[in-house]
């Protein structure tokens, strides 16, 4: 898929249906993360896959990792720019799950207790973002329209209202 057409069409999924993601296609969603740049290349994330159910409790909107096959919490350490190379980490996954046909949505934590004992943290560790994983319950052609018409389909502000140039 071409990256702009992918970036224009892909939107937030919260419906998935009861089917299971092939080992390969995780691992390339997965592989897809790690391959993110990082800021001095420290790479500090860990990505934690977890049953969604073990999530239900802990993060803001149970319905996106209730019925997800796949749920991959994004947990950093370290200094300096971690919340930002998770976000480039959680975006390159996102990415390559749409150009898999595999939906996703974001999701923050409510409980930090909870999730951190769910995902056995040490007190150097915490969670970016959990992402839900699967395939649309209504699925999307991203081919079905142009980038054009996906941009313009996606009720974000006119670049004019948010870019200044000197």
């Amino acid at each position: 898929m071409d990256t702009l057409l992918a970036i224009a069409s892909r939107r937030e999924v919260r419906d998935y249906k009861p089917r299971a993601l092939p080992r390969d296609v995780e691992e390339r969603i997965l592989d897809a993360g790690r391959l993110a740049g990082s800021s001095k290349n420290r790479q500090p994330w860990r990505f934690h896959v977890v049953p969604g159910e073990l999530l239900v409790d802990a993060v803001y909107e149970p319905t996106n990792v209730r019925g997800a096959p796949f749920v991959v919490a994004i947990v950093v350490s370290g200094k300096g720019p971690v919340s930002f190379d998770a976000g480039r980490a959680a975006q390159n996954m996102l990415l390559a799950a749409w150009n898999e046909g595999v939906g996703a949505s974001p999701n923050g934590i409510s409980d930090e207790l909870a999730a951190r004992a769910v995902l056995e943290l040490d007190d150097e560790e915490r969670i970016a973002i959990v992402l839900s994983f699967g395939y649309p319950a209504k699925p999307r052609d991203p081919e079905s329209h142009s980038v054009d018409e996906w941009s313009a389909r996606a009720k974000r502000r006119p670049l004019q209202d948010i870019v200044r140039r000197r």
